[in-house]
């Protein structure tokens, strides 16, 4: 007890390693992510006293499970930025969307209609379980309209278990963003062997805090200023502060 206690007033002083968030599900009741605008309000405000100055908010788009679209999420942006307004929350809070890489992502790609953050990166996200028939023309896609793809929490997909398979999905074109939470375990053991790795590797570009509520924010709050994000920050070159 005397230990976590200790551990706890030390991280105190430190700071986070970046001002600007990656990806996280904070506009309400369209996805698995926030459940209310207070809630989305007390984790926006947690971020900001953590000294995040801009978040990059990305909601699932997933066709058959969260139908969303540009003009749904660019519309709960404008909500959440009223209210943040009201409450004198002053921060930046930009949109994208979690892509789901399928055909309807493909489709969506043909006719440009993307949500992409910074100089034109999309983030997408996988099965867990398994490879996606359309990942290779989906990258290629991407690539071919200049958008830059950002392959969301690589450390989490259990089909991917070797540095091998790793780099050849950056020699595909592939960028990675890691979740913070996963360095401190949150997501199993598994996933934070292969953060870890990714890590070590000097394979990380964006870090993220995956944020969709308030047991996620008690974790992060922890694992942002820990050793393993310091040590991220100092084998990686980190892009967030580039958006």
């Amino acid at each position: 007890m005397l230990k976590r206690i200790k551990e706890k007033f030390k991280n105190l002083d430190k700071k986070i390693p970046s001002s600007v968030d990656l990806h996280s599900h904070l506009i309400p009741q369209i996805d698995d992510g926030s459940d209310s605008i207070k809630t989305s309000l007390k984790l926006v405000r947690q971020m900001k006293n953590l000294g995040y100055k801009k978040l990059i908010i990305t909601p699932h788009i997933m066709k058959k499970k969260y139908p969303n679209d540009m003009k749904i999420i660019r519309q709960g942006l404008l909500e959440l930025r009223s209210y943040l307004k009201v409450e004198n929350i002053e921060i930046e809070i930009e949109a994208a969307a979690e892509y789901y890489c399928d055909e309807h992502f493909l489709s969506l790609i043909r006719s440009k209609e993307l949500l992409s953050f910074g100089k034109q990166y999309v983030l997408l996200e996988l099965p867990y379980t398994m490879r996606p028939e359309v990942l290779e023309r989906a990258v290629l896609s991407l690539l071919q309209f200049n958008y830059k793809p950002v392959l969301a929490h690589p450390e989490r997909y259990r089909f991917l278990n070797s540095v091998l398979e790793y780099r050849k999905l950056k020699e595909l074109g592939l960028l990675f963003q890691v979740n913070i939470n996963s360095l401190g375990g949150y997501y199993g053991q598994e996933a934070k062997k292969k953060a870890l790795m990714l890590s070590q590797k000097s394979m990380i570009d964006f870090v993220g805090s995956d944020l969709h509520h308030e047991k996620h924010m008690k974790h992060f709050e922890k694992n942002v200023v820990s050793n393993h994000v310091e040590m991220l920050f100092r084998k990686n070159k980190i892009l967030n502060d580039t958006l």
